[in-house]
């Protein structure tokens, strides 16, 4: 296939995701271990039907980007304020225990200074997609569970986002110098940013939503430009795509037409985070895969049994819902996609090896595949296998 052929990369993207993803609904598997087995196995580690990923992998970026900004717009002041408040200790607590565990096992594997450090972040966060797939509409809006799975999930992201804008700030032959940089970028410009970013909003933005919001496409188009614009600027000062997605996702979600633009945009950011994941599986490479399967089915196995304790014992200790505990270890019980994102962009910016991002990734696919079940077998879920616990 020629890398520039652009229709039959699409037809391939979706084609062998819709196949994959109608076996793992069969199977009660998420559907994002679909993506990624869809990619592996049409790209170079199955048929190489695709054999240059580099124009995949460029449109899978842009599903990050919409991503992020739906979840920035979910955030208003106020909200962001709540969950501050009620789950910051634990979130926090919890991060700081898989952070420290995944710092002990890179050093036992004797990975380098950088990469263990990228591997210990990497290993803070759970799997937003996953632990919201499976969680009921119900249980989403009206009920504790919900309150403190979107809470944890979103304090994560936000400790996310610093580290990509530092990786982003640090780049390629990364050094203590360009580390003091990063902080510096990060805590004296940001707020800056987004303070102009507010005022857009306020002055102009919010003005022509208000001014036309008869126009739903127009609203549509105006929100797609505002989440691109501010991503590019934020790209030109030195930040990331994705952080300035966020931005302008916090910065947009005060506006009253908020909650109506997250909703029409999910087809957008599911659109390119079918590319995103399926992207994931197309660049594993059949040489890199080998040296790291038993040090990532060891690092999987410690995911899904170290990280429902840890969260089981800091929500029954610092947070009012300790019956929920149990239940909140088992949903958030993987690694994340954002895991896989800062693994794949640290590698891309030079700062650890290929093995390391193939180490993360592998071991995050492979708790993909196993806590769905978990949940499924035991909790209310859309893909309960028993018919008294499923609840859409």
């Amino acid at each position: 296939m020629h890398s520039g052929d652009v229709a039959e990369i699409i037809f391939l993207v979706f084609v062998g995701s819709v196949s994959l993803a109608t076996l793992a609904l069969y199977a009660r598997q998420a559907m994002i271990v679909a993506y990624i087995l869809a990619g592996a196995l049409i790209g170079p580690l199955g048929f190489g039907l695709i054999s240059d990923t580099a124009l995949v992998r460029q449109t899978s970026s842009i599903g990050i980007m919409f991503l992020l900004f739906l979840l920035g717009m979910d955030l208003s002041p106020v909200k962001l304020l709540k969950l501050f408040r009620s789950m910051v200790v634990v979130t926090g607590l919890s991060s700081a225990v898989f952070g420290l565990l995944g710092l002990l096992f890179a050093r036992l594997l004797g990975l380098p200074t950088t990469d263990s450090i990228i591997l210990a972040f990497a290993m803070m966060f759970s799997s937003t997609i996953i632990g919201l797939k499976l969680l009921p509409t119900t249980s989403l809006h009206h009920k504790p569970i919900g309150e403190v799975i979107i809470s944890v999930l979103l304090l994560q992201d936000l400790i996310a986002l610093a580290v990509l804008i530092v990786m982003h700030s640090m780049g390629k032959g990364s050094s203590s110098s360009a580390a003091y940089s990063a902080g510096i970028l990060f805590f004296a410009v940001l707020p800056i940013f987004i303070l102009v970013c507010y005022a857009l909003v306020r002055w102009f933005i919010g003005k022509l939503l208000a001014r036309f919001d008869r126009f739903k496409e127009y609203t549509f188009l105006l929100a797609i430009g505002w989440c691109l614009g501010v991503a590019e600027a934020a790209e030109l000062i030195g930040f990331s795509y994705e952080s300035g997605a966020f931005i302008a996702g916090i910065t947009l979600a005060s506006n009253p037409l908020a909650p109506y633009l997250s909703e029409s945009l999910k087809p957008v950011r599911d659109f390119f985070l079918v590319v995103f994941f399926f992207s994931l599986g197309a660049e594993i490479q059949p040489q890199a895969i080998q040296p790291v399967i038993y040090p990532a089915l060891i690092l999987a196995a410690g995911m899904l049994i170290i990280k429902p304790l840890v969260f089981k014992w800091t929500i029954s200790f610092f947070s009012q819902h300790a019956d929920k505990s149990t239940e909140v270890g088992a949903r958030l019980g993987q690694g994340s996609e954002f895991s896989m994102l800062v693994a794949g962009l640290a590698w891309t910016q030079g700062i650890i090896e290929a093995e390391t991002r193939y180490l993360i990734q592998l071991a995050c696919i492979i708790s993909f595949l196993i806590s769905p079940y978990r949940v499924i077998l035991r909790y209310p879920s859309p893909l309960a296998i028993k018919e008294k616990l499923r609840r859409d």
